[in-house]
C-alpha cells in the first residue's frame, strides 16, 4: 500500500496536470522514445519561448488528469513514453512538436491531442501545424485581395502605351423600310 504522503503527492500532480488541461487551448501527447539530450534541450527551449508546457507524466497520472478534464479519447494513447505539450496557443504545441517530428524521424511522433476542447487525430493535428503564421496569412490574403486590382492596371497600363485602344466602327444597321 502506498505512503499516504506519496498519494497526496500524486494526486496534487494529478489535479495540476487537470487543471492545466481544463485551461489548455490545445495538447499534443508525444512518443518521444530515442531523443536524445541535444535534441530534447532544443526541443524544450523551443516550447519555453512559445509559452508551451511541455513536460514528461507517467502515463497513470495523465491518464486520471485526462478522464478528470473530459478528454476520456485519449485514455487508449498512453502506453510507452509520453510526453506532453499543453499551451494557451492553440498552434503552437503542434507546429514545434510537428518540427521536431520531422528532423527526428524515428524518434518523436506526435500520439493525438485536442484543440479548442476537440479531440484530434495525428492527421488533423499535423494540417493545424502546417498553418502558416499570422503575417504570412495576412500577406497571403492581401495578396488575394490586390490581384484583381493588379491585373486591371497591368492592363490598362498596357493599353496606354499602345497609344490608346482602337476599335472598329459598328456596322449600319439596315435601313426601315
Amino acid at each position: 500500500m502506498p505512503n499516504a504522503t506519496v498519494m497526496s503527492e500524486k494526486q496534487a500532480v494529478v489535479e495540476a496536470l487537470t487543471e492545466k488541461l481544463k485551461n489548455a487551448a490545445s495538447c499534443v501527447l508525444v512518443d518521444y522514445s530515442g531523443i536524445n539530450v541535444a535534441n530534447d534541450t532544443a526541443l524544450r527551449r523551443d516550447m519555453r519561448e512559445a509559452g508551451v508546457d511541455y513536460s514528461v507524466v507517467k502515463n497513470t497520472l495523465l491518464r486520471f488528469a485526462i478522464n478528470n478534464a473530459g478528454f476520456e479519447e485519449l485514455d487508449p494513447l498512453l502506453n510507452g513514453s509520453t510526453a506532453i505539450a499543453v499551451g494557451s496557443d492553440p498552434i503552437a504545441p503542434a507546429k514545434i512538436v510537428n518540427k521536431y517530428v520531422k528532423q527526428l524521424t524515428n524518434h518523436f511522433s506526435i500520439k493525438g491531442g485536442f484543440v479548442d476542447g476537440k479531440v484530434c487525430s495525428v492527421d488533423e493535428l499535423v494540417s493545424i501545424a502546417d498553418i502558416p503564421e499570422l503575417p504570412v496569412l495576412q500577406a497571403q490574403f492581401l495578396g488575394t485581395m490586390l490581384a484583381p486590382i493588379t491585373s486591371l492596371a497591368i492592363v490598362l497600363k498596357a493599353i496606354a502605351e499602345k497609344g490608346g485602344a482602337t476599335f472598329e466602327e459598328p456596322a449600319e444597321a439596315p435601313a426601315e423600310a
